[in-house]
């Protein structure tokens, strides 16, 4: 079982809550079908009266086991392991790419080993108790606040919505702070007037230590919290419909590396595995996350390949963002750094980290950029984090998009970065300068042009 894999608190029956390292959120919602987690799972969705819940197979081959997840009548979340599961993989994808598991061959290693029918059965009995369990009343006229509001939204885009946890975790966080913690999560709805609400918006841009993109972030998710709340008619109107937007000036400019200076940065790099992480950032393009999540079964030498599979936010194993799990072609340049990590003597095991502490654990995000902004430094291009836009360590990302373009189709530009649109990947087009555009141009006008010597490169 992945180190980092994030689980849903187990507890009794009539006493669950969902437990985060970074806030806490009780749930006494109607039952609802739990969706699809993160992990391998069996795809079988039961429903019984005012329960719903379904199965998951979680762990390495060899140490897998069968989890079941489900709600109870009064719609709190449970988490039970059942046992471990004599399973194999079908080869059969769910529309989600999940694994769907049938029994594996041969005798069961013990009695207590479970195939899918029997793993639905012990579910199906859970859901048979919890339907013995009456719902917990609900006051009919609760007066409902920001805070229930603020709860049932994040309820609603981590489960109706199955938004990865490492996105509820920052909803939850920023959210907490920029608006429950500034309107107070006592405050009725019925007195979270669009007023009061510009009145918030303008107090914050008047702080000036607010970029503008955080306080409008802040915004959309006020406007879809009382959306929910609407929704579920808590309010009879959104208040926030009304208020003014917050708009942005997108410059459409970003930070990128030459190639010269690119060199440079990993000549400079102070150890072996900061000169491969640079080096695998600009070449691939991946991500801070899914650079941490690396593990050498996804660098594939013979196919000249790294698949990304998974990234890291928070301590936590995830799916890629927009849950695009990817290929990315490995440039020799890259072939050659990672077969020297390959070489270091421990922790070269397809389970392993490519990219790790001495201890084998996921190199911390912290210290990636450390190391980078240190770097930049003996490299001198300091003064690329002195100036008004100072570059980040995810620029290189940028580097490898505007490289990138200028050698591949757009759309293969597009499945290597895992952009979910291809306007995304369409950045780096613009960014690059044609510079023999005006000579191209020129040439329309002459009527004796070729056709195919007018094309402008894209």
């Amino acid at each position: 079982m992945p180190v980092f894999a994030a689980f849903i608190a187990v507890s009794r029956l009539s006493d669950v809550a969902l437990q985060d390292p970074d806030f806490a959120v009780r749930v006494p919602k109607r039952a609802f079908a739990v969706p699809v987690g993160h992990h391998d799972e069996h795809e079988e969705h039961v429903m019984a009266g005012n329960a719903s819940g379904h199965l998951q197979v979680r762990g390495e081959k060899g140490r897998r086991q069968w989890h079941a997840l489900w709600r109870d009548a009064s719609g709190w979340r449970h988490h039970r392991v059942l046992g471990p599961a004599h399973v194999k993989d079908s080869g059969v994808r769910s529309d989600r790419g999940a694994v769907v598991w049938r029994s594996a061959n041969g005798r069961k290693p013990s009695p207590e080993h479970l195939t899918p029918r029997e793993a639905q059965a012990l579910l199906e009995e859970l859901l048979a108790e919890a339907r013995l369990v009456p719902p917990e009343p609900v006051p009919q006229e609760a007066v409902r606040t920001l805070g229930d509001a603020w709860t049932e939204w994040l309820r609603h885009i981590e489960f109706d919505r199955n938004r990865k946890p490492s996105t509820v975790r920052d909803y939850a966080s920023q959210t907490r702070r920029y608006l429950l913690d500034q309107f107070g999560a006592d405050l009725p709805l019925a007195e979270l007037t669009t007023e009061r609400i510009e009145e918030w918006q303008q107090e914050m841009l008047e702080r000036g230590h607010l970029a503008r993109r955080t306080i409008q972030k802040a915004q959309v998710c006020l406007h879809s919290i009382l959306k929910r709340a609407k929704k579920k008619r808590w309010v009879e109107r959104n208040a926030a419909e009304d208020a003014d937007r917050i708009t942005l000036k997108p410059s459409g400019d970003f930070n990128v590396l030459s190639v010269e200076e690119s060199e440079a940065l990993i000549r400079a790099a102070e150890t072996e595995t900061d000169a491969a992480i640079f080096r695998t950032a600009i070449s691939c393009g991946l991500r801070m996350g899914e650079m941490r999540a690396l593990r050498w079964r996804d660098v594939d030498f013979s196919r000249r390949l790294i698949h990304v599979r998974w990234s890291i936010a928070r301590h936590t194993l995830d799916r890629p963002k927009s849950a695009c799990v990817r290929s990315v072609p490995m440039a020799d340049q890259v072939a050659a750094v990672l077969d020297g990590l390959s070489r270091r003597g421990r922790f070269v095991g397809d389970d392993d980290f490519v990219f790790c502490t001495p201890l084998g654990a996921p190199r911390s995000d912290y210290f990636i950029r450390g190391a980078f902004y240190d770097t930049l430094e003996r490299a001198g291009l300091g003064h690329l984090r002195s100036k008004e836009n100072p570059i980040r360590f995810h620029d290189l990302r940028h580097t490898f998009g505007t490289l990138a373009v200028q050698a591949a189709p757009i759309s293969d530009v597009q499945a290597w970065m895992g952009h979910a649109q291809i306007q995304t990947t369409m950045i780096y087009v613009h960014y690059v300068p044609q510079h023999d555009a005006a000579e191209k141009l020129t040439r329309l006008f002459d009527a004796g042009a070729a056709p195919e010597d007018l094309r402008v490169a894209s």
